[in-house]
This record gives structure tokens, C-alpha cells and sequence, in this order.
């Protein structure tokens, strides 16, 4: 089971903040497209991964978001689509149901979880094998690297990570898919390929 955490410092984190204009609620256009880009093959949806997304806009910081394809329920209504309308539909309709505690989960539909939390909460529960990447033009190639098939890859938006949370990031090893800066949904489909042709 691959994983991925996408942080976004301005993303919304109430479903009514959400209008036609996806730049103007934090960029959830980029949000969407890391959907898209992370589960969606041709013809097909992966059934191995796992996307943790953490907002951290207006007006209730943090929310953290956790979609597992492995508990789709694949051809139903309630799947995540690949049309950027339903996957913005499924992102307001998990942060309508956000609790307000932290420490409370809500399973909204199959394999599609919200809750309050933060970036540095998340990877303290994640990284318990030495496990969590983050991905940075300065880490080491990805193609140096011999994946185990558990790796989870922390990555930021175009904005990158603020300097309260780049402080916390230091302790954690760093890969590169390319000497280039990608956008988020790039890098994705990077990471997948590589894992995809290691046959993990």
C-alpha cells in the first residue's frame, strides 16, 4: 500500500467556502488534480493507495482528509470520479461533515475519512518504520531507491510548506523524481511510475 500526504497551507476547510472559483478557495484546483492524479489509470482506478490531504486555510485549520481506494466501493455513486465536478463535490461534502473535536473520525462514504488534524499529528502516527518521505528537488533520485512497498511521500503545494512545518520536516529523508520544481499532481504520477515499474 502506497500513501501520499499533500499539505496545502491555504486550502479551505468549510464546504461553503468552495464556490465556482476553485483558485480562490486555496487552490483546490491543485487539490483536485492530485485526486485525479493519484488514484486514476486509464480505464481504471488504483486499489492500492492511500492520499492524506491536510488543509490548513479558513475558517477551521486543520482538517486532514484520508482516501483509501482499497475501500471504494468501485462503480458506485458514493467512489471518488475522476471528473474534477464530482471530486470537488466529494471534498465539500467530507468537509460539511468534519467534527469539530479532535480525535473524532468520520467515515462520510466508503474509504473516505475527515477529521481534525495536523501535518505534524499525521506523520507522528505515520512514521513509526522510518517509512515517510518527503519530496524535494535536493533528495536523493528516486531512481537510486529500492522501494518495500510501504513508503508513504509527503509533498506541498505550490507554495511549499510555511517555516513552522519545514522546522518539523527536517528529521525526515528526502527523494527527488526530478532536478526540476513540478507541480504536485506531477510529481504523483512520477512516484507512481516509479513504484509501478519496481512491480511493488
Amino acid at each position: 500500500m502506497r500513501e501520499f500526504v499533500y499539505y496545502s497551507k491555504n486550502a479551505v476547510t468549510a464546504g461553503n467556502f468552495i464556490k465556482d472559483d476553485l483558485m480562490k478557495a486555496g487552490r483546490m484546483d491543485i487539490v483536485c488534480n492530485v485526486i485525479i492524479q493519484t488514484f486514476y489509470i486509464s480505464n481504471d482506478i488504483r486499489k492500492d493507495v492511500k492520499l492524506h490531504l491536510i488543509f490548513d486555510g479558513a475558517p477551521n485549520p486543520p482538517v486532514h482528509i484520508l482516501l483509501d481506494s482499497s475501500k471504494f466501493e468501485h462503480g458506485k455513486e458514493d467512489s471518488v470520479s475522476i471528473s474534477k465536478k464530482n471530486v470537488v463535490g466529494l471534498i465539500k461534502k467530507l468537509l460539511y461533515k468534519c467534527p469539530r473535536e479532535i480525535g473524532n473520525v468520520v467515515e462520510v462514504f466508503n474509504g473516505c475519512f475527515v477529521e481534525k488534524k495536523s501535518l505534524e499529528s499525521l506523520l507522528k502516527e505515520l512514521d513509526v518504520e522510518g517509512n515517510v518521505f518527503l519530496l524535494d528537488e535536493n533528495g536523493k533520485d528516486i531512481r537510486d531507491f529500492k522501494f518495500k512497498g510501504n513508503e508513504i511521500f509527503v509533498l506541498g503545494d505550490h507554495e511549499g510548506f510555511p517555516a513552522s512545518k519545514k522546522k518539523f520536516l527536517k528529521r525526515i529523508d528526502t527523494i527527488s523524481v526530478s532536478p526540476k520544481i513540478l507541480f504536485a499532481s506531477q510529481v504523483v504520477v512520477l512516484v507512481n511510475n516509479e513504484i509501478d515499474r519496481q512491480k511493488i
